[in-house]
């Protein structure tokens, strides 16, 4: 019988498998439509590991994971392409803005690929339904009252000629010292600004404090009225990490500001407010006022991810016709989809406070987020990772120099969850070489070898299970317990270091029953050892592909496993070690994991850039 009493008192493996079990025989706690989004990579240039890390890898597992289980996945991406940045960048490569953005699309498209992000549709905010959406929640909060005029000054450089945007305005943060916080948001303490809060400001662009403010009309989200139930909503997401929680809660708590939403800028979503009606004072929104200006990024680009859906779903057509509102919008929204989000913490304000402001202040019944998974920083050493020092690891160089896989299963056993992580060479062989090559690796390659030797390439017949075999399933389905619920509550490293675990008992059980011994004098408990650890390839295959889908694949198609004898284990463990029977042939794969030598992490130290001087 379940209790309603609390988990603290019990330790935390038995409480997570405890969760798990809960979960599954309570299927009302878990909606079976999971949609998935990651935070939008910025669209100017290569992404390094620590965006990679924060973001786009922890939300894939987790869409692989629900997939296998069986759950409906709805798991959304797209590029981040308004704002300064990108006419700067674009500018600086002579192409429009436009076609900047769409070269580099395309190369962060092939980079997801590359390391298997597996995004249902990988979208971009320029997109013509993303403008429609973004024009709409603008028009209907205007109408609704949430949205007024106010003239702000604005920040103008006389150096360049031109209003600058918050992010290109740094100067010191009123509010922790940090000198070098920049005119949205200060990246030390996280607190949004505006430029106007910031003592000596300056040009981030060309250092030049020859600036001035100018009056200029924007439209502002009046996110202050929301105070209260956005507390209440943050208060009963109980689920939520508490890094998540408590920079959304520390913003309410400072007092929520209203929030401008508008730019001088020339590339972004036009604000149409000539076909906006009267707000409930009567007024209609100052026209002229508002000619020429573009919506801010930081509205638009959560929009996106409805854009997004939306693309994917205008992608199909005929019979394959897909209702991107049944998984955003109306009651079926509301009670069939749970709603997960993975982001770094610099974006978590954003999402807890002014996306669900844009989507409440509408009047319309958005499906607001039931999870927000965020991430500390994956550091590079001891410092950040930079593109202008060329010091790190990024995303097209990562998998120029290792598969894919090699990346995947570090950052993930290595999530930076509860405190920012470190990245150094060393600790990276040591975890591939150890994780991956000693264990795994070395597990199917000579099961599978040793078998092909003895008996060639064929699962031999013979013997019966026994006490080895009962003691290993009912570990088997301990660990099996705890990955599930791990990776149902997203705790990316507890469920890394139970997978490793799980590959480790194979290997103990082959160690123990030692068929390479146990053949010279009886055959039979021999040909029982190797089937069960040919099996284990199996289980390892399925139970491995949320983290590294290519080495899973691998072990998958030498034993020659079609995809109705890869579904993730629904009764008890102890099937799964007879699935694969006697005479089934296999192949034996090429070495799966090859070893990191000592000389090979000091030359990519030396190229990428070792430990500070």
């Amino acid at each position: 019988m379940l209790t309603d009493g609390p988990f603290y008192m019990v330790p935390a493996p038995i409480c997570a498998g405890f969760i798990y079990l809960v979960r599954e025989r309570q299927g009302n706690m878990i909606q079976n439509r999971i949609l998935i989004t990651s935070a939008l990579p910025y669209i100017n240039g290569i992404k390094h590991l620590g965006n990679l890390a924060g973001s786009m890898l922890p939300a894939d597992v987790y869409a692989r994971y629900q997939r296998a289980r069986g759950r409906e996945v709805l798991f959304i991406c797209a590029t981040d392409e308004h704002g300064t940045p990108a006419e700067l960048a674009a500018l600086g490569e002579g192409l429009p803005v436009a076609d900047y953005c769409e070269k580099w699309w395309g190369v962060q498209k092939k980079l997801s690929d590359g390391f298997g992000l597996s995004f249902d549709h990988f979208g971009r905010s320029s997109s013509a339904q993303n403008r429609e959406l973004t024009q709409h929640f603008a028009k209907v909060l205007w109408e609704n009252g949430h949205i007024e005029e106010r003239t702000t000054r604005q920040v103008f450089s006389k150096a360049e000629a031109r209003f600058l945007p918050d992010r290109y305005v740094i100067g010191t943060c009123p509010h922790c010292g940090y000198d070098r916080a920049g005119g949205d948001q200060c990246e030390n303490c996280t607190r949004v600004l505006d430029p106007a809060d910031l003592k000596s400001p300056r040009s981030a662009l060309s250092g030049s404090s020859e600036i001035e403010f100018r009056d200029s009309k924007h439209l502002f989200l009046k996110q202050s009225g929301f105070s209260d139930e956005l507390r209440a909503w943050i208060n009963s997401k109980v689920e939520w990490p508490q890094l998540v929680s408590s920079i959304a809660l520390k913003w309410l708590d400072e007092g929520l500001q209203d929030r401008g939403i508008t730019r001088d800028l020339s590339w972004g979503v036009p604000v149409n407010a000539e076909t906006w009606g009267r707000n409930p004072q009567g007024q209609r929104p100052d026209v002229e006022g508002l000619k020429g200006k573009v919506f801010y990024v930081w509205f638009d680009a959560p929009i996106e991810y409805i854009g997004a859906t939306r693309e994917w779903a205008e992608a199909a057509t005929g019979s394959n016709a897909r209702d991107w509102k049944s998984w955003w919008v109306g009651e079926e929204a509301q009670a069939k989809v749970r709603y997960v989000q993975f982001m770094g913490k610099d974006n978590v304000p954003f999402h807890t406070v002014g996306f669900p402001v844009t989507m409440l202040g509408s009047g319309e019944k958005w499906k607001l987020v039931d999870q927000i998974k965020g991430f500390n920083w994956l550091n590079y050493y001891s410092g950040k990772f930079s593109t202008s020092q060329k010091r790190g690891v990024f995303m097209d160089t990562a998998l120029e120099i290792l598969p894919p896989d090699f990346w995947r299963w570090y950052l993930t056993a290595n999530a930076p969850e509860s405190s920012d992580a470190s990245f150094t060479w060393q600790h990276f062989s040591d975890t591939v070489n150890k994780d991956l090559a000693d264990v795994l690796g070395n597990f199917v390659n000579r099961t599978l070898k040793f078998t092909q030797g003895k008996w060639g390439s064929v699962i031999p017949e013979g013997g019966k299970l026994g006490p080895k075999e009962t003691k290993l399933t009912d570990e088997l389905e301990r660990r099996f317990g705890l990955y599930s619920a791990f990776l149902e509550d997203i705790q990316l490293r507890k469920a890394a270091a139970e997978l490793r675990a799980i590959w480790v008992l194979g290997n103990e059980y082959l160690a123990d029953a030692a068929p390479w011994t146990a053949i010279r004098t009886d055959k039979d408990a021999a040909a029982v050892s190797v089937r069960v650890a040919i099996n284990l390839i199996r289980l390892f295959a399925i139970l491995s592909s949320p983290v590294i889908p290519f080495s899973a694949k691998a072990m998958a198609d030498s034993l020659g496993l079609a995809p109705d004898e890869l579904q993730w284990p629904k009764g008890k463990i102890a099937g799964e070690i007879s699935v694969l029977k006697p005479g089934r042939t296999f192949e034996v794969p090429p070495v799966l994991f090859a070893k990191i030598p000592p000389e090979q992490v000091i030359a990519w130290e030396a190229r990428f850039g070792g430990a500070p001087a």
